[in-house]
């Protein structure tokens, strides 16, 4: 019998197969551990740590299939500036991925604090989540924030903060002054004063477009700010409520707010006042006789960008009150009559806040 000759063509059909296979391991082991999680894995890369530590580091966290291919992904690449650090990476993320983050080198930090102060909110509750996230005190919060001294530094800084804000009526002299905003510090040990410069910096950039209109009176319109903020529920009946609240003022009419009043108690507003707290004299009540065409002291809340720049830029009107249900719809009327039919009609409907 005569021996059947191998053609060539099976051999180029088995080389090709064989480079397929590896081109398609290759890939595999290159590509994503899974391409649906993208859920941050911590991986700190210590300084002087080896190419291969690190593929093992990396290995060990899920984020890569083969250290082998690792390294030589690396040696293929060139890729001999990888950055000791800590890092956010996924399973998402390929090889590739992985060492262009490695050779960027990141900027995250473990202990870093984030602090997100929202709008509206006093300085007391500012102070309570500078104490929960950071090693200060609620103390030492307050105690800084009344320091009189550390005040008249900030006012020589800060072209927005006058002396309006040590009159000894005021119950925290930068009440309204703080920019609600998230904010990052390196870790626990950041100081109140670190704290409170950062916030007031910013409050310092959301002002500076208002400047020519509010310098002469930058507490005036702060102030203004803080009632309207706790009173209106977007940025158009802002607008219309800082126009009544003018309209009062002009007209030697007290502001009526029932948020002041319970700023002047020093009270959380989620419940009706009594009538004789509402009749409470203080220089922040704004529904005591005592008030008629004055404003509060100061502010009684931190205000959000809107509710300054309604209260800067605030509408005309000939409204005189307003009254929100409670599901925020806001009502105005121009006379007491049509005003207390529509709490009547608000309270019959069952629609009042309460």
């Amino acid at each position: 019998m005569t021996k059947r000759k191998i053609k060539p063509l099976f051999f180029i059909l088995i080389g090709i197969l064989i480079i397929g296979i590896l081109i398609g391991s290759f890939f595999f082991f290159t590509g994503p551990v899974n391409s649906f999680d993208k859920k941050d894995i911590e991986v700190e890369i210590p300084s002087g740590t080896s190419r291969e530590k690190i593929g093992e580091i990396l290995k060990e966290k899920g984020l890569i299939r083969s250290t082998t291919v690792f390294k030589l992904y690396l040696k293929m690449n060139k890729a001999n500036n990888l950055k000791a650090a800590t890092y956010l990476l996924n399973k998402s993320m390929d090889v590739s991925t992985i060492i262009k983050e490695l050779e960027k080198g990141s900027n995250y930090n473990p202990n870093r604090v984030i602090l997100t102060f929202k709008e509206g909110e006093r300085v007391t509750s500012y102070a309570k989540l500078i104490e929960k996230k950071t090693n200060n005190s609620y103390d030492d919060v307050i105690n800084t924030i009344n320091d009189k001294e550390y005040l008249q530094e900030l006012i020589s800084k800060y072209w927005f903060l006058t002396d309006s804000i040590l009159d000894s009526d005021i119950y925290y002299p930068l009440e309204g002054y703080l920019a609600p905003e998230t904010y990052f510090f390196d870790n626990k040990d950041v100081s109140v004063k670190e704290i409170i410069n950062t916030l007031l910096k910013q409050e310092e950039k959301v002002l500076e477009k208002y400047k020519d209109k509010i310098s002469n009176n930058p507490h005036y319109y702060i102030t203004m700010a803080s009632i309207v903020e706790l009173e209106g529920t977007n940025s158009e009946n802002m607008k219309t409520i800082a126009s009544v609240f003018e309209n009062r003022l002009k007209n030697r009419m007290n502001l009526g707010s029932d948020v002041t009043t319970y700023y002047g108690l020093q009270v959380a507003m989620t419940s009706d006042l009594t009538s004789e707290q509402f009749a409470s004299v203080n220089a922040y009540n704004t529904r005591s006789t005592s008030m008629i065409g004055k404003m509060p002291i100061g502010p009684i809340s931190n205000p959000s960008i809107e509710a300054l720049d309604a209260s800067i830029n605030h509408e005309s009107s000939d409204y005189y009150y307003f009254v929100a249900d409670k599901h925020g719809k806001v009502y105005f009327t121009k006379t007491l009559t049509e005003h207390n039919q529509k709490v009547a009609e608000i309270k019959k409907n069952g629609d009042w806040i309460w």
